[in-house]
């Protein structure tokens, strides 16, 4: 079973801007190599990939279920999606190092309502009205990732109810 985590924001940037600042930030900080662009991160049937592994995907979300988690709990619809499916040929906690890497400066770039969130079992981050908010689990943020997040955050855990 694959490890995946989705990034769901509710913004007014097209999927294309937020594909070409994701690729942009990927490159710069050496996670991506020169092949993966914003139109390459957006492709049906092609992966973009990190250099440890992660295949990383951005696409337009459609219109939601009525009991899909993100709009039932945490009160937005999410406009844009990204998913990072962790490789298996590299330590996972690497890649969602890489992940934060990636999510930090793009909720920088990105306006709007987001939620980080593995399967909708434990939510990583949340921004809502402006104000981020990380898991308080010392496991998943650890220092380094703390030091990924430029903005202002609290800490504090969020759940998304699926019953």
């Amino acid at each position: 079973m694959a490890i995946e985590y989705d990034l769901d924001i509710a913004t007014h940037a097209t999927p294309a801007e937020v594909a070409a600042f994701l690729a942009e930030i990927g490159r710069e900080s050496d996670l991506f190599d020169a092949s993966v662009t914003g139109a390459r991160l957006m492709e049906t049937g092609t992966f973009a990939y990190t250099r440890r592994g992660t295949c990383v995907s951005v696409i337009q979300q459609r219109q939601p279920m009525p009991w899909d988690p993100v709009v039932t709990c945490l009160g937005f619809t999410p406009t844009v999606g990204v998913g990072f499916r962790m490789g298996k040929e590299a330590d996972t906690s690497q890649q969602q190092d890489d992940m934060i890497r990636l999510v930090g400066p793009l909720l920088d770039h990105v306006g709007g309502d987001a939620v980080l969130h593995y399967q909708f079992e434990v939510v990583w981050l949340l921004r809502r009205g402006g104000e981020l908010s990380l898991n308080d689990r010392d496991d998943l943020w650890r220092a380094e990732r703390l030091a990924q997040m430029t903005r202002t955050y609290r800490r504090e855990t969020h759940t998304l109810d699926m019953d």
